[in-house]
């Protein structure tokens, strides 16, 4: 990995992002010599840090760091990690003012493209997101929620499951954001409260609009998913995957969803737009 610009396997045992979980990240796909919406992660890393009123300011020098890293490869998953650094003391970040950014590789699942293919059977979590307006949005270091979510799918036969908040209302999944498909318009979760506010999501939006699609943001329970035609799940390494059927709490069976019009949403992302390595 590389740790402020240097080649290193280890950081510093002070560093608030190992003993708070004080930072933010974001994970881009690096396919075919670009990194696919580099500028959208990268102002999601700025988006975060403002609010997380982490003083980082060296991007720069993290975006030439981050392409010259990818010179040796053909494809992988690129991982960027924003921490306040080390100092403070306790939780107070006061005298924490040199950041830290850490930039690391990881193949690319190779069950994606099946998955983008046949799509997936999701369950329901029985782990509640809690609402916090200030943190909504921002993928910060503090994933305890989702590891244990990810824990207790592993513990069943289902791809993923759907994650609602402590009010009942449809989040997101384990590992992505979700849209659905009913008479004729789009719909995806409000994130004001909870959630991730994915650099895919994000686009997969513009691109419905810019086709001239009705798209919803809404709050919305379990059972608007339930009622749908179609349904997807999209993050910046699977892009966009159908859901074949969903746990129908109501009925003790599976929900069955029709593939077509998720395939039509692939076929608007041929060619994502992103910055080649040099």
């Amino acid at each position: 990995m590389i740790v402020n610009g240097h080649r290193q396997s280890n950081i510093s045992l002070s560093d608030r992002g190992l003993q708070y979980g004080d930072g933010c990240f974001t994970t881009m796909a690096y396919e075919h010599g670009k990194v696919e919406l580099f500028d959208a992660h990268i102002q999601r890393l700025k988006q975060a840090c403002k609010r997380l009123s982490i003083l980082f300011k060296d991007w720069a020098f993290l975006n030439q760091c981050i392409l010259e890293s990818l010179h040796d490869k053909q494809s992988c998953v690129l991982k960027v990690i924003i921490t306040r650094g080390s100092g403070g003391r306790g939780y107070s970040p006061l005298g924490a003012n040199a950041p830290t950014f850490i930039i690391s590789h990881h193949p690319i699942p190779n069950h994606y493209t099946n998955w983008q293919r046949e799509g997936i059977t999701v369950g329901l979590s029985d782990i509640a997101l809690s609402r916090q307006p200030l943190l909504a949005g921002i993928k910060h270091l503090n994933r305890l929620e989702q590891v244990l979510i990810k824990k207790s799918c592993a513990d069943t036969s289902y791809d993923d499951v759907i994650v609602r908040d402590t009010e009942s209302n449809v989040i997101e999944t384990s590992i992505g954001n979700v849209f659905w498909y009913e008479n004729g318009s789009w719909f995806t979760p409000d994130l004001n409260q909870s959630g991730v506010e994915g650099v895919m999501r994000n686009y997969v939006m513009a691109k419905i609009k810019e086709f001239g699609l009705n798209l919803n943001v809404i709050e919305a329970p379990i059972d608007a998913l339930c009622d749908a035609k179609a349904a997807f799940i999209c993050n910046s390494l699977m892009k966009v995957v159908p859901l074949k059927s969903l746990e129908d709490e109501n009925t003790f069976g599976l929900k069955s969803f029709q593939l077509s019009p998720v395939h039509e949403i692939q076929s608007y992302l041929n060619d994502i737009p992103g910055v080649f390595n040099g």
